[in-house]
């Protein structure tokens, strides 16, 4: 630094850090992460209370673990929230606390307790995920400017008075218990949701959940679940279904009835692997549903075993029922080589079918089986304005043996009818991991 710079530096004022304004000082603050925001307290006595006003806190592992592990977890976990409940002045808006390593949580229904009172509005709680689940305090159910609410490893219970968190936009409930029922009326009276995630639910196993949520536009759910119910949804524009047992899986299962409410679906992604229904004859699904999804641009299935018959169809269904979809992505699982053709994808059955909209395709799958080649023949027929058929195979082991499949493929593709000239299909490889 040039000395003028220097001897400027020098001259300023001892308590020029005691001499900021209040608003200024909560500015510097909450632009720092909470931790060091804390050990401002050091600087001089008026900053040593001023993070008591911060409305934002952060606690997590950075905050308890140390280089040496001089201390035991849970043992400093305590020192940083008892000054919290104690010194704190003012309303917290905006909580995280992830204590997933820790072993126990003291001193947690006090903490619940006390953002419940000091108007909490996005609350994100992540429990330990040993010693079995954290039964929520009733305390959470009082939040009543709750706008945000996260919570993982821990069983819910509302209180029998609860109503509702009538501020909630949204939900995320990872790895939790929660009784079907409950789980419900928490959703419809929750009257401005509008993103509700649902991850590995642990409850008594749950057979249905019904979603009866008019300001919902985004849904995920991940886990194990038999059947959805998606009463009242009618904004709802993104919608994944995933997981070991997806609601596709369910024995005669009614696709129209899922989507009646979907009239705004843009994006839907869906699992249909490991189903009970491997034994049902095709032609009992329909064609195609009987009211047309106008809105949905992308169309993501995923795990999808291309030779049987009947979840190819169902799949199938829902695609001629998207008559503005711009994008498709497979991911097949494939491992399947026979060589016969499939009846639901023969040409055919899609004369009334063109895919007008439709601008680029994904394909994964292990192997290039027959019902891969038939979708491919199928897309690229009936696509006229189609750009890229992007097909991605697992990673041969020999060089000599990517570059062979790839020129056999294009080869192949390259005689099948393109509707549309600017058409382009590319073989790429990827390593799958087990």
């Amino acid at each position: 630094m040039p000395s003028k710079g220097r001897n400027h530096r020098q001259s300023l004022p001892s308590n020029v850090l005691s001499d900021l304004p209040d608003n200024v000082i909560d500015v510097i603050l909450m632009s720092l992460p909470c931790k060091d925001a804390i050990r401002t307290s050091i600087l001089s006595k008026k900053w040593r209370y001023n993070w008591c006003r911060r409305t934002e806190f952060t606690v997590d592992v950075s905050h308890w673990k140390t280089q040496k592990d001089l201390l035991y977890p849970t043992v400093k976990f305590i020192k940083i929230i008892y000054p919290l409940l104690t010194l704190h002045e003012g309303p917290i808006t905006k909580f995280t606390l992830d204590m997933d390593i820790l072993k126990s949580c003291p001193e947690i229904d006090n903490f619940i307790y006390f953002v419940s009172r000091n108007g909490i509005q996005h609350l994100f709680l992540r429990f330990p995920r040993y010693n079995g689940l954290y039964k929520l305090s009733s305390s959470l159910f009082t939040c009543s400017q709750l706008r945000h609410l996260t919570l993982h490893n821990c069983s819910i219970h509302p209180p029998s008075a609860f109503k509702g968190f009538d501020w909630l936009i949204s939900l995320k409930l990872c790895r939790v218990t929660i009784s079907p029922e409950w789980l419900g009326s928490l959703i419809s009276h929750c009257p401005l949701l509008e993103r509700l995630e649902l991850k590995e639910l642990m409850s008594e196993v749950i057979n249905t959940i019904d979603i009866n949520a008019p300001m919902l536009r985004y849904f995920d759910f991940n886990g194990s679940i038999k059947s959805v119910c998606l009463k009242n949804v009618p904004l709802l524009t993104e919608l994944a279904l995933m997981g070991a047992r997806s609601p596709m899986e369910a024995k005669n299962f009614d696709l129209a009835k899922l989507f009646k409410s979907c009239s705004a679906l843009e994006h839907l992604a869906l699992h249909i692997h490991h189903s009970e229904f491997q034994e049902e004859e095709p032609s009992l699904v329909p064609t195609r549903l009987p009211f047309d999804l106008n809105h949905v641009k992308c169309f993501y299935l995923l795990d999808p075993m291309l030779e049987e018959s009947y979840k190819l169809s169902c799949a199938l269904c829902l695609i001629r029922s998207f008559p503005y979809l711009e994008y498709l992505e497979i991911r097949a699982v494939n491992d399947y080589d026979g060589g016969a053709d499939l009846e639901c994808l023969k040409m055919e059955r899609f004369s009334d079918v063109t895919f007008n909209h439709l601008r680029e395709v994904k394909l994964e799958s292990g192997t290039i089986s027959m019902p891969v080649m038939q979708l491919i023949k199928l897309l690229l027929a009936k696509s006229p304005v189609l750009l890229r058929i992007l097909i991605r195979l697992e990673y041969p082991s020999a060089a000599n043996e990517r570059h062979d499949l790839r020129l056999k493929i294009l080869a192949k593709v390259s005689n099948f009818l393109h509707a549309s000239p600017k058409a382009d299909v590319d073989v790429q490889y990827q390593i799958r991991f087990a």
